[in-house]
């Protein structure tokens, strides 16, 4: 799943994204606006087409240049060819329920929503994300347009991608904890695994902790804000930008809901997003095994350590879905314990690995943003009478887009409990 608070765009394109996502999508003028505003500061827009530059070269020379040097492009088309109906159908099931289980994550984050609209948000800003240069600020202007155009306010927005984004660090700090236990049980593991599942723990520990007196202490909320002020002010005043509003008390206004969710569904989340992970790595095993790939050449071990480093390498978008850095790092860590006559065989089930995980999103979200433009009915079908709406309340700031007032059902994403919660 590819959250918009992990993207590498710009602090002000995400505060453009959430104040007026219809304007970042094309939808409208942005608020107040009289005509068409520029396109930024030369500065600025030296420095997008810089990254996007950087990012293009980092793709193309991954794909023209590093990977050939493992096994030829007809090696590997070779090793697919020889493939079975029955593993092209395993890998199939595989890769679909790898997609789907996303949205399972979603709608444990966000009760109120349905599971067609929790795979319209995914879908959307996953085509986006996996297709434009540090597109996360796109993608987060999709999603919030979709979910407040389904009655989502700007509180449980925010919520939502918080909590979420956490509980993904979260899993993959654990994931190289979880492979090297893994490879104990086969043989003596890589000094590297070691080290990344040494600092996976260690952080791992130390965030946990962190959110534990976040949601349990006022006091710890009130004086990690305070530093997370400083902090911001003093990037801010390097970087020669202006401080984000309404910073002031922002992690105990997160506390106070975060507290409430995380009790009521916390289950429902660690669950979903730890299947997620570890659906994501049997699509890898299974197109693995689909080449031809025994457990005595790549064991299902060694698959889960990669997988595990590299997702922990990613955690910083460098290219739109980590394209050419995912390919390289699992082909040059599984080809060094499979030998030199597997090579090919390992490189075409990384690709196809990462053709089935990367490239069906982003038909599929183009088509569901065209339904979520053009048929909206058919993902969000509108109430029978007023009467059925809940009563909405005017928005912080005069956005368009109302704030509902947030029903019982919601289970704890209303106003949090005490601090003794």
């Amino acid at each position: 799943m590819v959250l918009p608070w992990t993207s590498a765009a710009a602090p002000e394109a995400r505060a453009a994204a959430l104040a007026d996502p219809g304007a970042v999508l094309g939808q409208r003028p942005a608020q107040g606006a009289t005509a068409p505003a520029a396109a930024g500061p030369p500065s600025r827009r030296g420095r997008k087409i810089l990254r996007s530059a950087a990012s293009v070269a980092v793709v193309a020379a991954a794909f023209g240049f590093a990977l050939p040097r493992f096994a030829s492009y007809h090696s590997v088309w070779d090793s697919l060819h020889g493939m079975t109906w029955l593993a092209a159908v395993a890998i199939g099931v595989a890769a679909a329920a790898s997609l789907a289980s996303y949205w399972f994550g979603i709608c444990a984050v966000l009760p109120s929503l349905r599971l067609r609209e929790a795979a319209t948000v995914n879908l959307s800003s996953n085509a986006v994300a996996n297709t434009l240069p540090a597109g996360g600020a796109l993608a987060m202007a999709a999603s919030w347009a979709m979910l407040s155009s389904w009655g989502i306010g700007t509180e449980q927005y925010l919520l939502y991608t918080l909590v979420s984004g956490i509980w993904n660090v979260f899993a993959r700090l654990g994931l190289p904890v979880l492979a090297l236990l893994a490879l104990l049980t086969v043989t003596r593991p890589d000094p590297v695994l070691v080290g990344s599942a040494c600092a996976g723990l260690a952080l791992l520990a130390a965030a946990a902790a962190g959110l534990g007196l976040l949601l349990r202490s006022q006091r710890f909320a009130l004086r990690a804000d305070q530093v997370v002020q400083h902090v911001a002010g003093f990037a801010c005043r390097v970087a020669r930008r202006k401080a984000p509003p309404a910073m002031a008390g922002s992690l105990v206004g997160f506390r106070a809901r975060a507290a409430g969710l995380v009790a009521a569904r916390g289950w429902r989340i660690t669950v979903t997003t730890a299947a997620a992970n570890l659906i994501l790595w049997l699509v890898l095993l299974a197109c693995l095994r689909g080449t031809g790939l025994s457990q005595a050449q790549v064991p299902w071990q060694t698959s889960l350590a990669a997988f595990a480093f590299v997702r922990l390498l990613t955690v910083l978008p460098i290219t739109p879905g980590g394209l050419g850095i995912i390919e390289l790092g699992l082909v040059g860590v599984l080809a060094a314990g499979a030998g030199h006559r597997a090579t090919a065989q390992v490189t075409a089930a990384v690709l196809l690995w990462r053709a089935v995980t990367y490239l069906p999103p982003i038909p599929l979200g183009a088509a569901a943003f065209l339904v979520w433009r053009h048929a909206p009915a058919l993902i969000h079908p509108s109430p029978a009478g007023p009467a059925s709406q809940p009563a909405a309340t005017p928005a912080p700031g005069g956005s368009d887009h109302p704030v509902p007032a947030v029903p019982l059902a919601l289970e704890g994403i209303g106003p949090g409990p005490s601090p003794a919660d």
